[in-house]
């Protein structure tokens, strides 16, 4: 029997209808060309590709040629980062971003620092948010980018972009948004919310791992100096051959996303919420986040006096985490917890559950009582 799934955040089974929509372009009867050819297989893959760029760019309010196509997340936070820094480094080498971001941005930034740009690293408020004060006293007349997570891949915490935005956008600043947790799961309106960049993937949304997309405002027009050369591909920013399958699976994810968001959500608090009965009995059970800052899918637990490897050590069932997946086995307890203040001894003692599209509430039932059965046995 396989263990029950609880790390969503990690990554998400491919819906089978994104799979089967993916397999109509990899064969010989299907769209399987290269779409940068010119002839009839080429431009029949081009198509694909531009509908799913359209798809994209819908659900978060976009244009399709505001989207260039990456290998990920990861990438885009890489080429959104390193790519902006230089290309606009005459106006200044200053950036800030937070504490508890990602690795793919926090590691960009310390490859930055290396080459002569200065990074503020700022500490969030005890419950994970940004104080919007503290990034205005960060400000300085040489910064030319702010970094901000939108959904924390960890905490489930969400900030205010909206608000972030709005003081960047007023002093001229760059605003990029690692969006990997929080398309397809929380609206995002970038016709009214001024971000220059934001960072998606698709296997964070049901698609395939090994494609992403990086948003890149067209008015007033934001660009970024390549990391990838060879062809020109991506309106000279991100060369290399599309994968048209990945591609076409990434857009018909995000399409069902739109449609389903809100059903999808409101499931997902159910569950979370009945896995969270489920554990009322445990005493040493602690939220490190409010419900109120965070999203439904992700759920970050302590349990006091408990080190998180020996509860999940007893939980061969069940699949979830104790950290990010990107940084090893959290033995070291997660950096982003400790940046919120949490103790060491606190921040081992915290596991991450996180619920999709395909949870049941057998599963959560089972998951409880289980995890309920290591404190009482």
């Amino acid at each position: 029997m396989r263990p029950i799934y609880l790390d969503y955040a990690a990554t998400t089974p491919v819906d089978p209808r994104v799979a089967k929509k993916m397999q109509a372009h990899l064969m010989l009867d299907g769209v399987f060309g290269n779409p940068a050819s010119l002839h009839f297989y080429g431009q029949e893959a081009k198509q694909a590709v531009e509908n799913a760029r359209m798809q994209v760019a819908e659900l978060i309010h976009a244009d399709p040629s505001e989207i260039i196509w990456t290998s990920g997340a990861t990438e885009s936070d890489n080429l959104a980062l390193k790519g902006a820094a230089h290309l606009y480094q005459r106006k200044g080498k200053h950036i800030i971003t937070l504490k508890t971001e990602h690795k793919a941005v926090l590691d960009s930034c310390q490859h930055l620092e290396k080459t002569g740009f200065q990074v503020t690293y700022l500490t969030p408020e005890l419950n994970g948010m940004l104080s919007l004060d503290t990034l205005r006293a960060a400000l300085r007349d040489d910064t030319i980018l702010v970094s901000i997570m939108h959904v924390n891949n960890e905490t489930g915490v969400m900030q205010d972009i909206d608000a972030i935005a709005q003081i960047t956008a007023s002093h001229g600043i760059l605003f990029h948004v690692d969006a990997a947790q929080s398309t397809g799961k929380v609206k995002i309106d970038l016709r009214h919310t001024p971000v220059d960049m934001m960072s998606m993937c698709a296997h964070k949304v049901y698609g395939p791992k090994g494609i992403g997309a990086l948003y890149l405002r067209r008015k007033p027009r934001v660009r970024v100096e390549p990391l990838i050369h060879g062809g020109g591909h991506e309106q000279g920013m991100r060369s290399g051959t599309l994968a048209t399958h990945q591609i076409v699976g990434m857009g018909e994810a995000f399409s069902l996303a739109q449609q389903e968001m809100q059903h999808d959500t409101e499931v997902i608090r159910q569950l979370r919420d009945r896995f969270l009965t489920g554990l009322s009995s445990v005493s040493q059970l602690r939220l490190n986040i409010d419900l109120a800052y965070i999203v439904p899918h992700i759920l970050n637990l302590r349990f006091d006096g408990m080190l998180a490897e020996a509860i999940l050590s007893q939980l061969p069932h069940i699949a979830t985490s104790t950290a990010s997946a990107c940084v090893g086995k959290g033995i070291e307890g997660s950096y982003v917890l400790r940046a919120m203040g949490l103790t060491d001894a606190q921040a081992k003692s915290s596991v991450r559950f996180s619920f999709g599209r395909f949870t049941t509430e057998n599963e959560v039932d089972e998951a409880a009582q289980s995890l309920s059965n290591v404190f009482y046995f």
